[in-house]
């Protein structure tokens, strides 16, 4: 008590706000205990008292039935005759009798694999003492001794799509193949077979696919983490309704974006406001920068300011929220007065985004930034070009499977698998984006050599 008595005001003002700052911060690591202790530690608290009923609401999107199997067609339907003299619930009598056809799909209870045994004749040249064995397009070369009994392409095809194409880790792939074919295979002949495709037919696939994205019309690109190895890499998406390529690299710069977008690309890269994009290298390049980005860095500005200088960020929003619905208006006004009413907010924003000297800095950099944009027609080249996406969703939403799947796989081991991820999710998503048969059956046609992929 002395020794507060000797202080001055000053400090002992300062002695206190040191002291809430600690109980602060002791408040903060109690919750977070509560937090972690507690069943459910990701809960958002007490339930709302009239939650939304789940599931599709009436009115809102098509209901699709479940259609019969193919394979019900051509069998013959068991009969099931109504055993009720009259009816259940009044006794009254029973009307005349028709028949609904119903089917339930089940799978085998005993998989039982299929196994193709070949007897391959040897002879040996009485001259040299060279072996020459029979040769069948089932059976591989060198397929004999250790390695004589081997996997189909069909089993390696559903594994692959299992892990690439649905995030499976490798380690439980085969537990899945096994109960549900009894096809008995082990996680380093999938990982062997990735890294062997992946040079051969499905690497040189996705090399065509690399090739044909600077022939696109208009490609979304976007990236998110990766690692190679432990290392900090990134993982880069060049998308658009018909294709899918993607690849890893330890920088994202304007070189990486090159290697699938060149300076003389003639289509609209659609992206947002990364340095990588805005290179001088890129500067020939018709871009769309992604509307939602620029929405969420106007009102992050809007939301940290007070009285007059909120108002240059919140303008900002709104406009940009206008250009976004014009496009669902292009075919129901006449094209005169769409262009009239696209002119008019082109005026607007450019007017807005004017050469000028504001107060706050903030307001200052998200004018420069956009401005910028606007002035190299990045901003609304969507209004302008039919076809061309205001946002870049595509892209992230082509990189969220790969978002879920590094938190099960921890990325890639090394180079090599890392160059098995981009090839074989390339392949597996371009297929699933350009053919309408089954993905594992073209994926074995891949893995055969067989163009089976259209031209994007």
């Amino acid at each position: 008590m002395e020794r507060l008595d000797s202080l001055s005001p000053d400090e002992l003002i300062q002695i206190i706000l040191d002291q809430q700052q600690l109980i602060e911060q002791l408040r903060a690591e109690i919750e977070q205990l509560k937090r972690r202790g507690s069943a459910a530690p990701f809960s958002k608290g007490a339930h709302k008292p009239n939650p939304k009923r789940a599931g599709r609401k009436p009115g809102q999107g098509p209901f699709r039935r479940r259609t019969e199997p193919k394979s019900a067609a051509e069998q013959q339907p068991e009969e099931v005759p109504v055993d009720a003299a009259c009816c259940p619930e009044c006794g009254g009598p029973l009307g005349e009798c028709w028949e609904e056809i119903v089917s339930t799909t089940d799978i085998p209870p005993q998989p039982q694999p299929e196994v193709r045994k070949y007897a391959i004749q040897v002879q040996t040249c009485q001259r040299c003492g060279k072996s020459v064995r029979g040769q069948h397009p089932d059976v591989a070369e060198g397929q004999q001794g250790a390695t004589a009994h081997r996997l189909g392409p069909r089993v390696k095809a559903i594994a692959h799509l299992l892990h690439y194409g649905h995030g499976v880790p490798v380690r439980k792939v085969p537990a899945i193949i096994g109960e549900l074919t009894g096809v008995e295979l082990t996680q380093g002949a999938i990982t062997q077979d990735a890294m062997k495709q992946s040079g051969q037919s499905v690497g040189a696939h996705y090399e065509q696919l690399r090739g044909s994205v600077r022939e696109q019309p208009a490609v979304h690109t976007d990236d998110t983490g990766w690692r190679v190895g432990g290392d900090t890499a990134f993982l880069m998406a060049f998308v658009n309704p018909r294709l899918s390529v993607y690849q890893i690299r330890r920088q994202h710069r304007n070189e990486e974006v090159r290697e699938l977008i060149p300076a003389n690309f003639a289509g609209v890269m659609i992206c947002d406001r990364g340095k990588s994009y805005d290179a001088e290298e890129l500067n020939e390049i018709a871009q769309q920068k992604c509307l939602a980005h620029l929405i969420r860095n106007a009102v992050e500005v809007a939301e940290a300011k007070t009285g007059r200088a909120r108002q240059f960020s919140q303008k900002l929003k709104e406009l940009l929220k206008q250009a976004l619905t014009l496009p669902a208006k292009r075919t129901e006004l006449e094209p005169e007065l769409y262009q009239q009413q696209v002119t008019e907010l082109d005026q607007k924003i450019t007017h807005h985004l004017r050469n000028r000297i504001l107060r706050d800095d903030d307001n200052q950099r998200l004018l420069n930034g956009v401005g910028t944009q606007h002035d190299r027609g990045h901003i609304l080249r969507f209004l302008y070009q039919p076809g061309i996406e205001p946002t870049n969703n595509r892209a992230e939403r082509d990189l969220r499977p790969a978002v879920i799947s590094r938190k099960v796989s921890q990325c890639s081991k090394n180079r090599r698998g890392a160059h098995a991820f981009e090839a074989f999710t390339s392949v597996l998503e371009t297929i699933r984006k350009t053919t309408s048969s089954e993905i594992a059956r073209a994926l074995v046609q891949v893995m055969a050599g067989q163009p089976t992929i259209a031209s994007p």
